[in-house]
């Protein structure tokens, strides 16, 4: 029986779901959904029926974050925890993990242009699973499938402006909509001159939300020389360049290094071009970042701290 006001003791701490969300990282709604549906967190409720989650519910939820993180799935959850000495064992062809099965159901309302296939499968996954594991289990992986798909001429220029629109629209809403508030550093987000996809802007802009940054975005295919002033204006305390493409030659070798000595601010470049043209980069004195968007922000915040 789950615990009431009357049972706890005062000294007992008591926290409301969007705290719990905003130290966990897990959404209100995909609290509600452990709940609900597989009964694996108990808040306790008020009069009123508001949730309130103590510190062991916390735990708990960091211990159900960790299996999700190996490659379980939320179905499989409540057994492993109640069979704590139980190993986990890795997702195999027979049990596979269900981000497989979400790329494949994915992937084939694609081929058929069903927006409202793609709806039901991305609003089911993040339901159920954290943001960031959504995106890195799921968004990232179905983007390198599918940018491979089109390379083979598997898939078409149709369905890659498809599924391009659809997940902007997606992640667009999801930014405007977000909670304002935040009281980190400030960072300008853009991309690079000549990279019309947002899509990995957006994603790294929607992380860098989730652990406290103040955002100011700027979209596709952003001219360097405007952004010094841009940055001023703003009182940026760091400059987010992403970049999917290869890039003019000119830019990165005549353009950034001016950029860089203007700024004012630690400039940094992520994605794929910041894999691609690492050295040429750093020569400019801008930072890379990498392609993933856990480890970029480790190095953001790494080097946005230390310049403060």
């Amino acid at each position: 029986m789950p615990a009431t006001l009357k049972t706890l003791t005062p000294e007992t701490e008591l926290y409301p779901i969007r705290t719990v969300a905003s130290l966990t990282g897990v959404n209100p709604v995909t609290l509600r959904a452990w709940e609900r549906r597989h009964g694996l967190i108990k808040p306790v409720r008020t009069p009123k029926g508001h949730r309130l989650y103590t510190n062991e519910d916390i735990d708990l939820i960091h211990r159900i974050l960790a299996l999700l993180d190996r490659g379980m799935a939320i179905g499989q959850v409540r057994p492993a925890l109640e069979k704590p000495s139980t190993t986990t064992k890795p997702a195999t062809a027979e049990t596979p993990d269900p981000w497989t099965g979400y790329r494949d159901e994915m992937i084939a309302g694609i081929a058929r242009f069903d927006e409202e296939r793609l709806e039901n499968i991305f609003n089911e996954a993040l339901s159920l699973y954290p943001t960031d594991l959504v995106t890195r289990r799921l968004l990232l992986p179905l983007l390198e499938e599918l940018g491979q798909r089109w390379e083979t001429a598997e898939g078409s220029v149709a369905e890659e402006h498809f599924f391009g629109v659809y997940l902007r629209n997606k992640l667009g809403a999801r930014f405007h909509h977000r909670a304002r508030g935040n009281t980190g550093p400030r960072i300008m987000v853009a991309c690079l001159p000549g990279e019309q996809h947002e899509i990995g802007m957006l994603l790294f802009a929607l992380a860098a939300h989730d652990r406290g940054y103040r955002l100011i975005l700027l979209g596709a295919n952003t001219p360097l020389v405007n952004l010094p002033v841009a940055i001023k204006h703003a009182q940026a305390d760091a400059l987010i360049l992403s970049g999917s493409i290869d890039p003019e030659p000119p830019m990165l070798e005549n353009d950034l290094p001016p950029l860089v000595a203007d700024a004012g601010v630690p400039v940094f470049i992520g994605g794929r071009t910041s894999v691609a043209y690492r050295d040429t980069i750093v020569r400019a004195g801008a930072q890379p970042l990498g392609g993933d968007i856990e480890q970029g922000l480790k190095r953001l915040a790494k080097l946005v701290s230390a310049s403060h």
